[in-house]
């Protein structure tokens, strides 16, 4: 790009002619960019002065009184490393030891032979969206099959980009139905069973966001059976492991059942949720191969790719994940605190279907209780989302999904009433 130059010839004081020249901006093309969805409804929410306004679209546990919450086992772990006097020294390319080993641990399971054998390449990552962004390098590198990720539709806002700046083509199989607010699932087979061998698919190991929508256990043993006779390789993304069920072990069912299938998974984790350390920015990603020496191949070319990226990983948040998944105490506490949120966020699901009844709404509102998760998408259109903000300023997305941790016992009954003056 050239630099213009505009030359001014200007008269000074003493009769002098002086020449000013004042360079072009390098940056006079780059044209603004649209604002985020989300950060949007927000900004709307701080500006409206409604004392009842509800804010169901950010995606952050919040209590009953609709405040952050941090968990008693995270202060805990806080602590505890304070008190070890660490030093605050670069970690290793691959991130923090014991939280690596920690989360692929919480991931498959205690006794997994992938991890006793060294199957598993695992590094920590700038959380799940970080964990993503590692694996979208690597696949775009060196997977051997179509350079094409295919997306449940929808997906979190957030997959599409980071495949398509990695390199990647993206494409989509059936997943949510809106006439049922529920799974798609023989959409979801049938599309499967057509996307070319040797294709990337991407998973939500539970509680699918935006939806809510998960597949059943039976379900997910079925997708295992198609996917593996498609010859697809399986990118998990697992951001909410124990925040669906409030079961660690539950909600990594589809992760260890495809495992123990035989498929050689990638998997993005966050802690984000679990554990409720959204600013610290605490993930892995990994990926399981057939043997250790492959193993070790893949870990030294993943360190390859982070180098330049951003060279190493924070230690902050992976040392309290790994306070807290190796202590044997602390980890007792945080697995009730975990259950503790999801059964909060059920809670919540159940009062908003019951207000909605007894509104006098007709509608089947069955699905808000039977998604899972932070999520809920409430099978409302644009026209009645556009009332709930401007007549009862409750603000969500134009989609319809709501953040089920926007909701309390305090809110859920003007809610209910909003939502159903807005559908009726």
């Amino acid at each position: 790009m050239s630099l213009k130059q505009t030359t001014t010839i200007l008269q000074s004081k003493n009769g002098i002619n002086c020449i000013k020249q004042r360079a072009s901006s390098w940056w006079s093309g780059v044209q603004m960019g649209p604002p985020d969805a989300i950060l949007g409804v927000t900004e709307a929410f701080k500006r409206d002065t409604n004392p009842n306004k509800i804010n169901l679209g950010v995606g952050a546990y919040r209590d009953d009184n609709g405040k952050p919450y941090v968990l008693p086992s995270v202060r805990k772990a806080e602590d505890k490393i304070k008190a070890k006097g660490l030093d605050k020294e670069y970690a290793p390319i691959s991130g923090v030891a014991e939280f690596c080993k920690a989360s692929i641990g919480l991931a498959l399971g205690e006794g997994s032979e992938i991890i006793s054998n060294g199957l598993n390449a695992t590094v920590q990552g700038i959380s799940g969206t970080g964990s993503l962004r590692i694996g979208a390098a690597f696949l775009n590198g060196f997977f051997p099959g179509n350079k094409v990720v295919y997306l449940p539709s929808p997906s979190w806002g957030n997959h599409l980009p980071i495949f398509k700046h990695s390199g990647l083509d993206v494409k989509t199989y059936r997943y949510y139905d809106p006439k049922t607010c529920g799974l798609d699932f023989q959409g979801a087979l049938d599309d499967i069973s057509k996307i070319p061998e040797k294709s990337v698919i991407l998973l939500h190991a539970c509680a699918h966001n935006p939806t809510g929508v998960d597949p059943s256990k039976e379900q997910w043993l079925e997708l295992s059976n198609v996917i593996k006779r498609k010859n697809l390789f399986v990118f998990f993304d697992m951001a909410y492991q124990g925040f669906a069920t409030g079961s660690v072990d539950n909600d990594a069912f589809a992760v260890r059942h495809f495992v123990k299938e035989g498929h050689r998974i990638a998997l993005a984790q966050s802690f984000a949720k679990n554990m409720g350390l959204y600013g610290e920015r605490a993930g892995a990603f990994s990926i399981v191969g057939d043997s250790k020496e492959e193993a070790d191949r893949v870990m030294s070319q993943i360190k390859i790719l982070i180098r330049p990226m951003y060279s190493n990983p924070p230690v902050n948040g992976a040392r309290i994940v790994a306070e807290i998944l190796n202590d044997p105490a602390l980890r007792k506490e945080w697995l009730p605190e975990v259950k503790g949120m999801a059964d909060r966020i059920i809670s919540v699901r159940n009062k908003l279907r019951e207000n909605l009844k007894k509104e006098g709404s007709t509608r089947n509102w069955e699905h808000i209780t039977n998604q899972i998760g932070m999520f809920c998408f409430t099978g409302m259109n644009a026209e009645q989302v556009e009332k709930l903000i401007k007549e009862h300023s409750v603000y969500l997305t134009k989609d319809g999904r709501i953040s089920m941790a926007g909701v309390t016992s305090k809110n859920v009954e003007y809610l209910a009433h909003a939502m159903h003056q807005a559908t009726k």
